[in-house]
């Protein structure tokens, strides 16, 4: 992810993640609340309490997680 001041920017790589994991376009994506949003999106998209969808959560989580913290 690239900052610049309130402003980020998606890496190809980590578009291409965010697309394997969900299978969502993340468009429109520049700022930290539009990543945000995107997120819940997801996660209101695949929504449950089966392990496989707490493990999508986690995963979804785990790569934000580690680009907001770069």
């Amino acid at each position: 992810m690239i900052r610049l001041g309130s402003q980020i920017r998606l890496t190809r790589s980590e578009i291409e993640r965010l697309q394997w994991l969900t299978a969502i376009e993340p468009v429109g994506i520049r700022t930290v609340a539009d990543l945000q949003n995107y997120v819940a999106r997801c996660k209101a998209h695949y929504w449950g309490s089966s392990l496989d969808t707490q493990f999508l959560h986690w995963m979804i989580d785990k790569e934000v997680a580690l680009w907001l913290a770069a």
